[in-house]
């Protein structure tokens, strides 16, 4: 029998300060796929003015927020529950990174949740006492700063990367705009055309090195993969280098 696609995780925000960052992280959260935000005792109150602007579009997830007063309480339905923090704090508990902890949160039964600490002290020791895992990032010891809205990409990204494709519905954006390759044929004319314009310049002397200066450029313009836009570019570019200036008033 097939095991059920795990369901995504929940992102909590432990003591949230400012609206703007809880709107930022609802937006990184959206463009990966995920979209139950859980909200302990936000500063200044929920709903906040602020987060709706900041969240660029990612309406859905704050709409959808729910509000907790303890860590306790937020993730009380979940079996794996994640302390993204820089240190220990006293606690002895597995320490993952955010691939690690996506691959699991992918294959293992149950809910989990990625719990995220205020803006600036990040998550209390009692916190960290409720999961079962440490989550941090390997990070440059000489600045370790990442703000909320960096840190829960980094773990949405990470989970978005171990979901089926089917299950995640992501797209890569750019693939569907690639042109393919031009025809051999379109090449070969933008060749003609090029070599034709070096010949009476003297490009191709001396004639006993002729055959091998085209083949090295014929090797260096077959690199890039030229695309029918590109070829015609090309030649409307060498087109009008062969023209006639005319003279300036």
């Amino acid at each position: 029998m097939t095991q059920p696609a795990a369901l995504p995780p929940v992102i909590v925000l432990v003591r949230p300060q400012l609206g703007e960052n809880i709107g930022k992280a609802a937006r990184a959260m959206l463009n990966f796929g995920l979209t139950e935000m859980r909200l302990i005792s936000p500063r200044d109150g929920w709903p906040n003015p602020s987060a709706g602007p900041a969240a660029s579009g990612a309406d859905s997830v704050l709409e959808q927020a729910r509000v907790f007063e303890t860590l306790a309480d937020a993730v009380a339905d979940c079996a794996h529950v994640y302390a993204t923090t820089v240190r220990k704090r006293g606690v002895t508990k597995p320490v993952v990174t955010p691939e690690e902890a996506a691959r699991a949160i992918t294959t293992a039964p149950g809910r989990s949740a990625i719990v995220f600490g205020p803006e600036r002290s990040g998550l209390e020791t009692d916190d960290v006492a409720l999961a079962r895992a440490i989550l941090t990032v390997p990070i440059n010891p000489e600045f370790g700063s990442l703000n909320l809205a960096q840190a829960v990409i980094l773990c949405a990204y990470e989970w978005s990367k171990h979901v089926a494709a089917g299950d995640a519905a992501l797209i890569q954006p750019t693939v569907e705009d690639l042109l393919p390759p031009a025809p051999q044929d379109e090449f070969e004319g933008m060749f003609a055309q090029l070599t034709e314009m070096l010949e009476p310049r003297g490009y191709f002397e001396p004639p006993s090195r002729a055959a091998a200066t085209r083949r090295t450029l014929r090797t260096m313009l077959t690199k890039p993969g030229w695309n029918h836009l590109e070829i015609r570019t090309l030649r409307g570019v060498l087109s009008a280098l062969r023209r006639t200036p005319e003279p300036k008033d």
